[in-house]
């Protein structure tokens, strides 16, 4: 079963990752190119994780460092698609999209899309005629749950006003 607490990484790690890039975004301080800049920082650390991280733990293990052409190309082609995943939520963001209903939408349509995709690429024993009437429900329940949350997300609470604090003298209560 570590592929389920593997999976379950992922989900607490992509369950943050809007909320945290709307953050950093924000923190920027930048209203026009802020998003690029967070953006940035999302690259450096894709590259000390999924760049130093797999070489470091490939010469560990003895590889050969043989990466056949196919292997290559799918996943670059797999990067891309993620790495402009990843600005598309920039640019929702950006929009004005809040990262409660943006990633509400992305990760109840990515698993539709991702299903859908995965039992076009692998078609199912037995032919398409094969698929459980479960499996179409749970992609209706998926784009439910998105726009259930998207529509009844609860509303910020109102940001407190700042209140200007002087420092007391020294002595001063």
């Amino acid at each position: 079963m570590n592929w389920l607490i593997y999976a379950l990484l992922t989900v607490a790690t992509w369950g943050l990752y809007g909320v945290y890039l709307h953050s950093g975004q924000m923190a920027m301080g930048d209203p026009i190119n802020g998003r690029y800049k967070a953006f940035l920082f999302v690259g450096i650390a894709y590259f000390i994780i999924a760049v130093l991280a797999p070489l470091l733990v490939l010469k560990v293990n003895g590889s050969d460092f043989n990466f056949p052409a196919k292997g290559i190309w799918l996943s670059l082609f797999a990067g891309t698609l993620g790495a402009i995943g990843a600005f598309g939520i920039l640019l929702a963001f950006g929009a004005k999209g809040t990262p409660t209903v943006v990633m509400a939408i992305v990760f109840a349509a990515a698993p539709i899309v991702n299903a859908i995709a995965a039992t076009l690429m692998h078609p199912p024993k037995g032919g398409f005629g094969a698929i459980a009437w479960q499996f179409y429900a749970g992609i209706l329940l998926a784009a439910a749950g998105g726009c259930l949350v998207s529509l009844y997300k609860p509303a910020p609470a109102p940001k407190a006003a700042m209140v200007k604090t002087v420092p007391l003298a020294a002595g001063q209560h």
